[in-house]
């Protein structure tokens, strides 16, 4: 009898997985040998590999992909996937990571497989059934070992994007050296526990949408209908630490910004802006001010709603402050960005540092409409965009905020 993970923080022992669901965040056990015996994933879905990002039963090159595992270590700064748990949302990048091979020649095919599923996808429910395999996301669960962690079932595509924002070819340059990559877009259904059942029906070759097929498939691959995981966040207040980048590229990143602005940090108003329009990309035009008599810009703009054709525009105020690590914005800060919405919609507060802890309970207890952007934020949004590296972030502040 399949075994269901159900104890929160408990792995699924390495000797039980050939028989396990697959329930949404459990965490499956590696082997101890030390060798690529261990990993997980070839015992839970064999046939797929042991290595690499993309893992699948079949051939992509033939069109017979029964079943899609992608696998994310969530350690490559320059691809950085990403999942929004928020929307449901999973952004994966492809596997021509390198100069030297065109976008479908990779040695795993894995732009080949995306370029046909995403395709495949907008076809008839006969196509969908019968060309788009299921994709199963794994991530790596621990910095050591061969642990993953399910984290859903994918549907390439999603409710809200377009076709090109499905799946984008993308340039990037090594050394000089320009070459294309996937940048795809997958929904993660609503379906808590993947069945074994299934799993192995389709492995098996039988028909995708048997053998106790999850409803949130069915219903994608009979109407390509939508049913996505949400799960918004519950933690409103975040730690300092939760607010700075963790890691060495990140932290450089900002001291990049930093170290641009040093001596005008009133210029830094023009860049948050930037930075605001990669995470809201809605953001229509912002005008920014004079600097004021305490050395800050202010930015007045509007977000754009509704149709194309027959659109609304709700007004926003903007503030920035270019703040060292150490430096965190403080009640003082936010009450001035308070005293200027009074008669727009709402507020945004961009740091290159943190909020402190009594600012985010004000915010959130008393209702005030403010988005607070912190450090953390401004190296993400300019990762998902294609600045992973300092050195494209350097090239993106001098041409786009040159010292005068």
């Amino acid at each position: 009898m399949p075994l269901s993970p159900q104890t929160p923080g408990q792995d699924v022992p390495f000797d039980q997985l050939k028989h396990s669901d697959l329930a949404v965040d459990a965490v499956y056990a590696g082997g101890a040998s030390g060798h690529s015996g261990d990993d997980a994933l070839a015992q839970l879905l064999p046939g797929t590999g042991n290595q690499g990002g993309f893992r699948y039963a079949g051939s992509p090159a033939k069109g017979t992909v029964r079943l899609v595992v992608l696998y994310t270590s969530g350690g490559e700064v320059d691809w950085p996937d990403y999942l929004d748990t928020g929307t449901g949302t999973f952004t994966y990048y492809g596997d021509n990571k390198t100069p030297g091979k065109g976008l479908h020649e990779t040695p795993r095919k894995g732009n080949v497989l995306l370029r046909d599923a995403f395709e495949h996808s907008h076809g008839t429910a006969l196509v969908r059934g019968a060309k788009v395999p299921p994709f199963l996301l794994f991530e790596k669960a621990r910095a050591k070992g061969r642990a993953v962690r399910f984290r859903g079932l994918l549907a390439p595509g999603g409710p809200t994007l377009t076709a090109d924002d499905e799946l984008a070819a993308i340039w990037r340059s090594t050394e000089g050296k320009r070459f294309q990559n996937y940048r795809s877009r997958f929904t993660v259904l609503d379906v808590e526990l993947v069945p074994r059942s299934w799993i192995g029906h389709v492995l098996g070759g039988g028909d995708v949408l048997g053998g106790e097929c999850p409803e949130a498939w069915k219903a994608w691959v009979q109407s390509r209908v939508y049913r996505p995981l949400l799960a918004p966040a519950t933690t409103a207040i975040r730690s300092t630490a939760d607010q700075l980048p963790s890691d060495k590229t990140g932290q450089a990143v900002l001291d990049e910004i930093r170290q641009h602005f040093r001596g005008r940090e009133s210029d830094f108003e023009a860049c948050a802006v930037a930075v605001w329009r990669l995470i809201a990309p809605s953001t229509g035009a912002v005008d920014v001010t004079r600097p004021s008599r305490d050395g800050g810009r202010d930015a007045v703009g509007v977000y754009v709603l509704g149709a194309p054709a027959n659109p609304i525009s709700i007004d926003f105020a903007l503030e920035a402050k270019c703040y060292g690590p150490g430096n965190g914005v403080g009640v003082r800060e936010v009450s001035r960005l308070i005293s200027r919405i009074r008669h727009r919609n709402f507020g945004v507060l961009v740091t290159t540092s943190y909020f402190n802890r009594q600012v985010q309970s004000e915010v959130q207890e008393d209702g005030h409409p403010i988005a607070l952007v912190c450090g953390r934020d401004i190296a993400d949004a300019l990762r998902q965009h294609g600045r992973a590296t300092v050195a494209s972030v350097r090239d993106w502040l001098q041409q786009s905020f040159p010292r005068l």
